[in-house]
C-alpha cells in the first residue's frame, strides 16, 4: 500500500441504493486502490461496482477482529429480541431504550472490527474511514478500533447511564478519532454531548459532473414509468423515516385538481397510504418498493419533473435526497424545516420552498410544476453549495494537513 492508502469501513454496505452506497463507490472509485471492509456484507450491485473501481472488499478479518465482530454480531440479535420483548408501551421508557443501547454497543464493536482489519492490511500511514458512523461510544471504538475518522450523519439515540460510564471509561479512546459531521447543526448536537471529541464540519455527500442525467436519460426513464413527456411528475425517494413528513405530501395530493404523476421509490413506506394516493383521481401512482439499485433510484430523478422532499420541523441532517437532485441536475420542491438549507437554497430559480407542514403550499407547487416545468440546476449548482467531487473528498481524507 501507498502512503495515501485509504479504508473505507461502511456497515450499510449490504443495503442497495441511496446516496452512502454512491458516496461508498465514488469515493473507491476516485482512490483507484481503496480497501473497503463491510461487517455485514455488501449488496450485489455495490460489490460489482467497487470491483469495477478496483478496491478490494472485505469483511473483518483476524482474530481480534473476528472476536469483535462476533461480540457485535451478538449483541445485535440480542438488541433485536428485546425491541421485540419490550415492544409494548405499558414498559417504563428506560427499559423500552434499553434494545437500543444494546444497539449502539453491537455497532460500536462492529466498527471497532473493522477498523482494526483496516489497520491490519494498511498499516499506520493508511487513512481509515468510517462512512456511516455510530453517534456514540467514539472513545470505545477509537480504544478497540484504533486512530480513525468518523461520519456521523446524525444523533438518533443517546448514551443512557450504562453507556455513559463506558463513555467516561474509554474517553481516552476519543484522541484516537477524528468526528466529522455534514452539517453545523449535527457538529452543535455532537458537541453538546461530547465536549472533548475532536470536531469538524464536512460535507458528506460527493457530486461529480459526469453524475448528470441527459435528456436521453430522462426520456428513456418517462418511458419506462409510462409517464408522457407533457405531464407533471415528481419523485418521493428513501422511505418514509420518523423525520420525512409523508402527511403533508398525502394532503397536498388530495387537493390536487390537475393530473401529477408521483413516483415513489424505496422504503419503508406506508402501505395505506399508497392505496389512498392510488384512489385519488388526479393522481398518477408509481411505486418502486425498496430496497432498491441505485438504478432504479436514478431512473425515478431521471423521469421527475422535480424531487419533492419534506420533513419536519427541526431536522438538520445532511439531506442526501438534495444533494443527489442537485448533482443529477433535478429540480427540488422542498419544505423550509432546516433554516440553513434554506438559506442556502433560497433564490434558486431550480428550486421552489414551501412552508413546513403546509399542504396548501404544497398543492399550489404541484399545480404551478404542471403549468411550468422548472429549469434544471446549473452543472455548477453542487459546487456551489458546497458539495465536493469525489476526488476532492479523497484528497481531503487521505492528506492529514487537511484535517
Amino acid at each position: 500500500m501507498t502512503a495515501k492508502a485509504l479504508v473505507l469501513v461502511e456497515p450499510g454496505a449490504h443495503r442497495p441504493g441511496g446516496h452512502r452506497e454512491h458516496a461508498l463507490t465514488a469515493l473507491a472509485a476516485a482512490h483507484g486502490h481503496a480497501v473497503v471492509v463491510a461487517p455485514y456484507g455488501i449488496a450485489p450491485e455495490t460489490r460489482a461496482a467497487l470491483f469495477g473501481a478496483g478496491a478490494c472488499a472485505t469483511g473483518p478479518t483476524g482474530a481480534l477482529p473476528g472476536m469483535l465482530a462476533a461480540a457485535g454480531a451478538y449483541a445485535a440479535v440480542l438488541a433485536a429480541a428485546a425491541r421485540r420483548v419490550f415492544a409494548c408501551r405499558r414498559w417504563p421508557v428506560a427499559v423500552r431504550r434499553l434494545p437500543h443501547q444494546v444497539t449502539l454497543l453491537a455497532r460500536c464493536l462492529a466498527e471497532a472490527a473493522c477498523v482494526r482489519t483496516g489497520r491490519r492490511l494498511t498499516g499506520p500511514a493508511g487513512t481509515v474511514v468510517v462512512l456511516s458512523a455510530s453517534e456514540a461510544l467514539h472513545g470505545a471504538a477509537g480504544l478497540l478500533g484504533g486512530d480513525h475518522v468518523r461520519f456521523v450523519h446524525e444523533l438518533v439515540t443517546t448514551e443512557d447511564t450504562a453507556l455513559r460510564v463506558l463513555g467516561r471509561l474509554t474517553r481516552r479512546g476519543e484522541r484516537r478519532v477524528r468526528v466529522l459531521a455534514p452539517t453545523d447543526a449535527v457538529r452543535e448536537d455532537l458537541a453538546a454531548r461530547f465536549p472533548r471529541l475532536p470536531l469538524q464540519v464536512r460535507p458528506f455527500a460527493v457530486a461529480d459532473p459526469a453524475d448528470r442525467l441527459t435528456d436521453t436519460d430522462r426520456r428513456r426513464a418517462r418511458e419506462a414509468f409510462g409517464i408522457p413527456p407533457h405531464e407533471a411528475a415528481v419523485c418521493l425517494v428513501g422511505g418514509w423515516w420518523p423525520y420525512k413528513d409523508p402527511d403533508v405530501v398525502d394532503a397536498a395530493l388530495a387537493r390536487l385538481d390537475i393530473p401529477v404523476h408521483v413516483l415513489v421509490v424505496g422504503g419503508p413506506a406506508t402501505h395505506t397510504l399508497l392505496k389512498t394516493w392510488a384512489a385519488l383521481p388526479h393522481v398518477r401512482l408509481h411505486t418502486r418498493p425498496g430496497p432498491v439499485p441505485e438504478t432504479v433510484v436514478t431512473e425515478a430523478y431521471a423521469a421527475a419533473d422535480a424531487a419533492l422532499v419534506a420533513r419536519r420541523s427541526g431536522v438538520a441532517k445532511e439531506s442526501g435526497l438534495v444533494v443527489d437532485a442537485v448533482r443529477l441536475g433535478v429540480p427540488l420542491i422542498v419544505s423550509d424545516h432546516d433554516p440553513n438549507l434554506t438559506k442556502a437554497l433560497g433564490g434558486q430559480d431550480w428550486v421552489r420552498l414551501f412552508p413546513t407542514g403546509d399542504s396548501a403550499a404544497l398543492a399550489d407547487v404541484l399545480r404551478d410544476l404542471a403549468w411550468t416545468p422548472l429549469p434544471r440546476p446549473a452543472a455548477c449548482a453542487a459546487a456551489d453549495l458546497g458539495v465536493p467531487t469525489a476526488a476532492e473528498q479523497t484528497a481531503f481524507l487521505t492528506d492529514p494537513k487537511e484535517r
